[in-house]
């Protein structure tokens, strides 16, 4: 097992190293003078000339890339073109705000999406099939910034019973930090429950009808036992798979539910860098999120051993 972890190590740092090259580049062949953006149209040449010397502009592409890899292994991500201070300062505020809102999101959905898909396929053709259905339909369809203001209207404006906008660190005041997110979490979740209810119906639909099933059941196995014991378990694989893909939504994912709720994640961090061509920002943001991302998905491989006894045979 440990060599199939170090090889799956050493494929991840390989992705991780192609990500940052390809952020690096496209975000460097962007039109506009980032000294000009960040100083002013009106600021004098000497100005222009010493801000790109003080974060190298002045130098080649390639050179820059590898000055930032050289601080990046010392554990520096570089400073901030329109902040004024280090890279690393600015994800240290931003991104719990990001998982704290991301995290609750994708732990809900899961549960709560694998439930509705088991629902749904036990109770095929059924109303409350064709219920989990629609819903789940709904939910891969609809825009999140339009889910977003549908909620603030009906819950915030008419109801009155969730806040229009705002964040509270759970740190700070854990009930406050509910009430304010509540309704952004839940946002977030509705589009990834969604998918993880209908990959899991359609998983469960076809191996409650394998001849396994059947004899379990003939056997005299208690519903609850065949579809939760037997059935469930060979049905993950995908559905880990699924949830694997929305791991991204916990650090980078969330921009539109971070504008429509107001809440200053990474996502709008993302964002303004690159409308500010703010570089070691958006290198630095790329960098966390690939790591984040690829070490997730690890883990989701691990998981798959777990499920799976024959995948643990192959690691050995």
């Amino acid at each position: 097992m440990s060599r199939y972890i170090l090889k799956r190590l050493g494929i991840s740092a390989i992705v991780i190293l192609l990500v940052s090259i390809i952020a690096f580049t496209l975000v460097h062949i962007l039109p506009g003078d980032p000294a000009v953006l960040a100083l002013g149209s009106e600021a004098s040449e000497q100005d222009l000339a010493t801000f790109r010397e003080r974060y190298y502009l002045d130098r080649p592409v390639v050179e820059q890339y590898f000055i930032w890899m050289k601080d990046l292994l010392h554990g520096n991500l570089g400073d901030s073109i329109a902040y004024s201070r280090p890279v690393l300062d600015c994800l240290v505020e931003r991104l719990p705000r990001t998982i704290s809102i991301g995290l609750p999101a994708l732990i809900l959905s899961s549960v709560l999406g694998i439930l509705c898909g088991i629902v749904s396929a036990v109770n095929r053709g059924k109303f409350v099939d064709n219920l989990i259905t629609f819903l789940s339909t709904i939910g891969l369809g609809a825009p999140q910034f339009w889910l977003g203001i549908v909620g603030i209207y009906v819950f915030g404006m008419k109801l009155g019973w969730l806040p229009l906008s705002g964040y509270v660190a759970p740190s700070e005041d854990f009930g406050q930090y509910l009430y304010y997110g509540v309704m952004p979490i839940c946002i977030l979740s509705f589009s990834l429950l969604a998918s993880v209810a209908r990959q899991t119906r359609s998983n469960m639909l076809e191996v409650i009808n394998q001849d396994y099933i059947r004899t379990a059941r003939a056997n005299g196995l208690a519903n609850r036992s065949v579809i939760y014991k037997h059935a469930l378990k060979n049905a993950l694989i995908p559905v880990i798979t699924t949830i694997g893909l929305q791991v991204r939504v916990i650090v980078g994912g969330s921009l539109m539910v971070e504008q429509v709720f107001n809440i200053a994640g990474i996502g709008t961090l993302i964002v303004s860098a690159i409308n500010g061509r703010d570089y070691m920002v958006v290198q630095g943001c790329v960098f966390v999120i690939s790591v984040f991302t690829v070490l997730c998905n690890l883990v989701i491989d691990l998981l798959y051993g777990l499920v799976d006894p024959r995948i643990r045979k192959s690691w050995r």
